[in-house]
Parts: C-alpha cells; sequence; structure tokens
C-alpha cells in the first residue's frame, strides 16, 4: 500500500524443502527454504511515469558473501555427487521485464531478485523522476548488500527502460502535458534526454534490444487522489488511478505480448481492498484493484488462447516500502494483519518474490487467471479478532506480537 501505489501479491504453495547445507546444485535453479527474510520492497508508484534517460547498461562483479541464514538457493554449478532435493524452479535462459521498480524497498525488488535467483535475465522499466537516482544508485553500490542472492553473488539488471506506463503511444501524449514535460526538464536534469518512454514505444526498444521475452511483470500503481474518501475523490482523481493502475496492464500486455515467447508468463500485484473496505485506502484505487482482478481473469482467456500465456496476479499483504508509507496508515495495517491473521508473523517481500517465481515457472504451468494470497492468511477471516467483543474466545496468540 503506497501513497502513489497500493498492490498485493499472493503466494501459491510450493513445499519447503529445508536445507542447512549449502549444496551446489544445478545453476539457475531455485528451492525454497527456511525462513524468508524479508528485504522490503516499495513497489512503484506514480502520478505518472515519464521515464528516460539513455539505457542504463552495467554489469556487476560477483562477490562472495558468507550467509549465515539461507532464504532462496541460486545454485552455481551442478554436482554429480550432490543430487538435488525438493522440487527446483528453474528459470535459466529467460527473460523478465518488470515495470515499477524504484529503488530496493519493495515488491517489484524481490520479485526481481527471486527470478534473478532463479537463473532469469532481469529488465527494468523505471520512472522519469526516480530515474537518475536508480541508476546512479546501482552504479555506486548503494543496493548492493540488498542485490545479495542466495549464492553470494549480486544481482544483475541488464537493463534498465524510462516507462510512463499511462500513455499507449506518443500520440496519446497530449499536448499540455509536452509543454508540462518540457517546463520539467528545464527545472529539472532528472528528465533531461527523455524519450521512448510510453508503452509502445518501450516494447518497441526492448524487442530492437533483445528480440524477446518471456515473463512480464507489472508491480505499479498510483492514486493522485488516494488519501480522499471514495466520496471526495474527483472524476479526474478516479479515472486517473485506474488508467495508471489497472488500465496500465492492460497497456503492457497488449504491447508486449508480440514479443513475448509462447508459454511465456505474466504477473500484476492487487490488494485485498478490491474486495473488502481498507479504510484510509481512497481516491478509487480499491476499485482500482477490483479492475485489476477482474482483468487479470479476461486477459488469461485472451492471452491463453491467443498466444499461450499465462496471466494472474498476487494479492500481498500490507508491507512497510516507502511508497506506502506514504498513505500514512501503512505501520497501522501491518499491526492490525499482526494481530489477526492466522499466521502471527511480519509479512515478508522475499515470500511474494517466492511465490512469483514459481507463478511463472514451468511449475505453475496450469495456473491461469488467478488471484494468489501471499498475506499470512489475513485474507480468510471475517472479523478482527482483537476486537474487545472476542476476549472471552481464549484465542491462541503468539505473546511476541
Amino acid at each position: 500500500m503506497a501513497a502513489t501505489a497500493a498492490s498485493s501479491l499472493q503466494m501459491a504453495t510450493v513445499r519447503p524443502c529445508i536445507s542447512t547445507s549449502r549444496r551446489v546444485v544445478k545453476a539457475g535453479a531455485v528451492v525454497f527454504g527456511g525462513d524468508s527474510k524479508g528485504s522490503s520492497w516499495a513497489k512503484l508508484t506514480s502520478a505518472c511515469h515519464i521515464s528516460s534517460v539513455k539505457p542504463f547498461h552495467r554489469s556487476f562483479t560477483t562477490t562472495s558473501m558468507k550467509l549465515d541464514k539461507v532464504v532462496t538457493r541460486a545454485m552455481a554449478e551442478s554436482s554429480d555427487s550432490m543430487p538435488v532435493s525438493g522440487l527446483p524452479i528453474d528459470l535459466k535462459g529467460k527473460r523478465a521485464f518488470i515495470a515499477g521498480i524504484a529503488d530496493d524497498n519493495g515488491y517489484g525488488w524481490a520479485i526481481a531478485k527471486s527470478l534473478a535467483a532463479a537463473g532469469a535475465e532481469i529488465l527494468v522499466g523505471t520512472w522519469v523522476p526516480a530515474l537518475n537516482i536508480f541508476e546512479t544508485s546501482l552504479r555506486r553500490g548503494k543496493f548492493d548488500e540488498s542485490r545479495v542472492l542466495p549464492d553470494g553473488s549480486l544481482m544483475e539488471i541488464t537493463k534498465v527502460y524510462p516507462l510512463d506506463a499511462v500513455f499507449d503511444n506518443p500520440e496519446d501524449v497530449p499536448e499540455d502535458y509536452c509543454i508540462l514535460i518540457f517546463l520539467q526538464i528545464k527545472a529539472n536534469k532528472r528528465y533531461a534526454g527523455s524519450s521512448k518512454w510510453t508503452v509502445q514505444e518501450v516494447a518497441e526498444s526492448v524487442k530492437q534490444d533483445f528480440g524477446s521475452i518471456d515473463i512480464l511483470v507489472h508491480s505499479l500503481a498510483n492514486g493522485p487522489e488516494v488519501m480522499k474518501p471514495l466520496l471526495e475523490t474527483s472524476r479526474k482523481g478516479y479515472l486517473a488511478a485506474l488508467s495508471a493502475s489497472s488500465y496500465s496492464y492492460v497497456s503492457l500486455l497488449k504491447h508486449f505480448i508480440p514479443i513475448m515467447n509462447s508459454g511465456g508468463s505474466s504477473l500484476s500485484l492487487t490488494y485485498i481492498a478490491s474486495e473488502r473496505i481498507i479504510p484510509g485506502y481512497g481516491g478509487g484505487m480499491s476499485s482500482a484493484k477490483a479492475a485489476l482482478e477482474s482483468d487479470t481473469r479476461v486477459l488469461a482467456f485472451e492471452a491463453g488462447r491467443k498466444h499461450k500465456i499465462r496471466v494472474n496476479t498476487i494479492s500481498a499483504g500490507p508491507l512497510g516500502s516507502r511508497a506506502a508509507k506514504a498513505i500514512g496508515f501503512i505501520d497501522t495495517m501491518i499491526e492490525y494483519s499482526l494481530a489477526n491473521a492466522p499466521l502471527q508473523k511480519e509479512l515478508s517481500a522475499d515470500e511474494v518474490g517466492h511465490t512469483a517465481a514459481f507463478l511463472v515457472s514451468p511449475l505453475a504451468s496450469a495456473i491461469t487467471g488467478a488471484v494468489i494470497y501471499v498475506d499470512n492468511g489475513l485474507n480468510a477471516m471475517g472479523v478482527g479478532v482483537d476486537s474487545p467483543i472476542f476476549k472471552d474466545l481464549a484465542i491462541p496468540t503468539d505473546a511476541k506480537h
């Protein structure tokens, strides 16, 4: 949940393979094990994304690190003497485009990291005002700690593209918006060199650079009036929320499907506000998430029949990302979840990333059109058990929470 972006993810269950030894297994495979240690991720949310800037290329040097706790195993080299246990997730040779990463603090980053750990090549679409800072932070190693994969190497991002998912193509950009951009470029160096940032142009650029992709992830949303109750939300604010948070996914699929390999997979992020009342999550964002989930089912049918592409969405619980903190009540929602969810623990961004890796892998080849909940089971609750009304029911509670 974020001032600008609020999305949820869900979790598909894969039987954990818990291991305390450091096995060397098949390259590019991932095996779930141990507790996931959450690196908080922020979902990109912006009123508009005007990205541009020269494409960012960088190869990062692999660094060896000793990890005390294994979260996701990115396997190095195969060993005949040490067989792989459990069920591996292998995305080696796959290429993923993830729209909506602006820092290392949210679900989008966690998904990228899990896909990279499984062997996928990572491409990113970032909103322009955040683009320069994001690229600079990558270059200067500010994200190196959160880039560490389970085998000690660092996640590589092959290329960062400027992206404004509010506009499908250059013809859709109104003249007054172009003037606004011009003025912003003059006032803000972060817009310098901005070009080819509409959805169509980004898809064309990816095709020119790489030919095709296998995985498409939509991890962005925006509600300019998200802090307003629905009854106080303007038509402009409501439609802006739907445009940036739900239609943007339709547009991404429409333009990227032609360059997606058959058998590919696509994911978006939604939130329980699509079906339950969450006071404070306003501005039409709950409506946008409901539309996103409905679109997921329709797109699953259309993309599946025509292109053999699977389409799913993850409904994640509250995460204290930078974007989510902007709406002010995220800490309260985390506390509520801890008190009322079947599993009394804080949700980790990595748990969402692991679910995403499973959903886009061959292991989930029959799953499409689904809303997968990754929220410690909070979606299953009909009441808040922390209410004084239930004080005499002796409901089990984790003393730590």
